[in-house]
């Protein structure tokens, strides 16, 4: 059995959802969202597995990184004294560290995306329903 390989269209869409994530995260955080929305809605009927996994890795990953980027941080200084340096250093540390943790693995989707194959996020990336080994 033949393997097809991806359509420069869907390698086009494909680093297209994987190029919005990056920029919700480094640029512009809440208008690449709603555009990486908008490509979901138009491309969620697309048959193609790459533009179906990098979609939904993307959004995924859009979402958790929000999650804990927000959440976490309002943790942090909820329960934390704002007038303590301790507070603020471990609230730089985490944003920092988890920050380069999510661009670093959109770079790696990005690659992936543009040499059409599939990425799935580390912890975030699989579902039950996607079974199959580890690529």
């Amino acid at each position: 059995m033949k393997i097809l390989e991806p359509t420069k269209e869907e390698i086009q869409i494909a680093s297209t959802a994987a190029t919005l994530y990056l920029l919700n995260i480094l640029l512009l955080p809440f208008a690449a969202f709603v555009l990486l929305l908008v490509l979901y809605q138009k491309q969620r009927h697309n048959v193609s597995t790459l533009v179906q996994c990098h979609l939904i890795q993307a959004m995924r990953a859009s979402i958790c990184a929000g999650f804990m980027l927000i959440l976490v941080s309002a943790g942090i200084l909820l329960f934390g004294d704002w007038q303590h340096v301790g507070t603020w250093m471990i609230l730089i540390l985490y944003v920092l560290c988890v920050h380069s943790v999510f661009i670093l693995f959109g770079v790696f989707a990005l690659t992936k995306a543009l040499s059409g194959k599939l990425y799935f996020y580390p912890l975030i990336g699989r579902s039950a329903s996607q079974g199959g080994e580890i690529a």
